[in-house]
């Protein structure tokens, strides 16, 4: 089954692939518009992962021209920032479903449609991020997200500059 996932960030685009090999996806990677709207059309996939934030453009706006393109694509929008509104705009645009960030990999397959095994649920539920893990990925994610700046990240997470400090020197706890 061919899968397209759009995301600007390279590390989760990267990571989300090498998951989804596992379960039988052949993944292509797109990170803005102009490149997602182009592998689309050439390799013609089953499934697209969507991220609504792309850098400084907005994931929605694509769900229309690559319904038009797939009409029969299953198409799974991926957000960090949740709201019924955009929600509701994502599914009137054509996707077929919407999910928030950080997903679980059992959620994502569910999604996706693929039919789960025993034996598959269990390798799923085993690789579920600890809540320590989860943080970190957050803290992360809002760093990158402010370009690297401890005090913003800090005041946008509601933590002392020298506790996020703390944080960013310890090492991820694996999953």
């Amino acid at each position: 089954m061919k899968l397209l996932i759009i995301e600007d960030d390279i590390n989760l685009a990267a990571t989300l692939a090498r998951r989804l090999t596992k379960y039988g996806f052949n993944c292509e990677i797109a990170h803005n518009h102009t490149d997602a709207l182009l592998k689309a059309r050439q390799q013609q996939p089953d499934c697209i992962l969507l991220d609504m934030k792309l850098a400084d453009e907005n994931g929605l706006t694509l769900i229309a021209p690559l319904r038009h393109l797939l009409t029969h694509a299953h198409i799974v929008l991926l957000t960090g920032f949740a709201s019924i509104a955009t929600a509701v705009e994502a599914m009137r645009l054509g996707a077929n479903d919407y999910l928030t960030k950080p997903v679980d990999m059992a959620s994502l397959l569910k999604a996706l449609k693929v039919e789960l095994v025993s034996t598959t649920v269990t390798e799923i539920s085993e690789g579920v991020m600890s809540p320590e893990r989860l943080e970190w990925e957050h803290i992360q994610h809002v760093l990158h997200s402010n370009n690297g700046n401890v005090s913003m990240t800090a005041r946008q997470l509601n933590m002392h500059r020298r506790t996020l400090q703390r944080k960013l020197q310890k090492k991820p706890v694996q999953q």
